[in-house]
């Protein structure tokens, strides 16, 4: 017979065990069986109504399809993307809260701004959804008809010419700071505050050119109000067929493209992260999402974490470099 106190302490520790043997069992089948066994949230980081609004709603309606759950698209827009990010970077990792990420909240706001919220280890990338290029467009009346002719005007005229963009900081505004470091070329920077209001400004000739995201341009190059002078993707983008790369027209490797991705917390369940991205290679198989996305000039991707994360790292690099080498910054 053992002490009464011994039998006491015997009996605690094995409560103790057990609770925790519990606890590993019940960690185990949340991220495996049980998940999801609730409505998931996707984070969209910016308002209703735009291109990241509009991709979030279509990958959540088939991803809820692929998962057999609901995926509910919540809106939190500020700081080109930074309060959307940050709350999905300090929710809990399980799989139940994830974010639409992008060029802008998870690549180049590191270099943009002085202090960020959240860094890219907070995140577990998930998928790459697609991508988009950066166009160059100009008036029809521009005197430069093709991309060779852009450059070469501008070479000849250093600071005479004007490039809009949607922003200070923008990957079009940046997609030019690289464009003009390659060929030495230099223009002046005319930033507005989104896309229309550049746009407008371009068709009615007050500024020269303007890099501006695939999708924004395309009904107005289709309507012969914007002339599109090259694409910055390494390959001709199907929306734009006839339009060269800038890459094809003597600058190798040129790419400057907006991308939309979806990631979750650091630390989400391996099981989780994989299974979602089963589901988004899914989702993104549908051919009416597949259309709605092409119809706009987007390359549906569908890579899954290892290579999506990679992805990030090299985006992080390469427009970290151009935003320093620009001087563009934001409070």
């Amino acid at each position: 017979m053992l002490p009464r106190s011994i039998n006491r302490a015997r009996r605690r520790w094995l409560s103790t065990l057990a609770l925790a043997l519990l606890g590993l069992a019940g960690a185990a089948q949340a991220q495996t069986g049980d998940w999801p066994s609730r409505p998931i949230r996707l984070v969209v980081p910016f308002p209703p109504g735009g291109s990241t609004d509009a991709v979030g709603r279509l990958v959540a309606a088939e991803l809820g399809k692929a998962l057999n759950q609901t995926v509910i698209v919540e809106n939190k827009g500020g700081a080109n993307g930074n309060i959307g990010s940050d709350v999905v970077a300090k929710a809990a990792p399980d799989g139940y809260t994830l974010l639409l990420s992008g060029v802008g909240s998870n690549a180049i706001n590191y270099a943009l701004y002085a202090s960020m919220p959240y860094k890219d280890s907070d995140f577990a990338h998930i998928s790459l959804l697609a991508t988009g290029p950066n166009v160059l467009v100009a008036n029809p009346d521009f005197p430069a008809k093709t991309f060779k002719d852009f450059i070469a005007l501008a070479q000849a005229n250093p600071g005479k010419y004007t490039h809009a963009s949607s922003g200070n900081g923008s990957s079009g505004h940046l997609a030019m700071e690289m464009l003009k470091r390659a060929a030495g070329i230099d223009l002046v920077h005319v930033p507005y505050k989104g896309g229309a209001a550049a746009i407008t400004d371009t068709i009615a000739g007050r500024v020269s050119v303007l890099f501006l995201n695939q999708d924004n341009v395309l009904p107005q190059v289709k309507a012969g109000k914007l002339r599109a002078l090259a694409v910055a993707s390494e390959k001709r983008n199907p929306a734009y067929p006839d339009i060269p790369t800038i890459a094809e027209s003597g600058y190798p490797g040129f790419a400057a493209e907006s991308w939309f991705g979806l990631s979750a917390p650091a630390k989400t369940p391996p099981a989780v992260v994989q299974r979602l991205s089963d589901a988004t290679r899914t989702a993104l198989a549908d051919p009416a999402l597949r259309q709605k996305l092409e119809a706009v000039g987007f390359v549906v991707v569908g890579v899954g974490p290892s290579e999506f994360s990679g992805f990030v790292t090299a985006e992080i690099k390469k427009w970290g470099k151009a935003a320093k080498d620009s001087g563009a910054r934001m409070d």
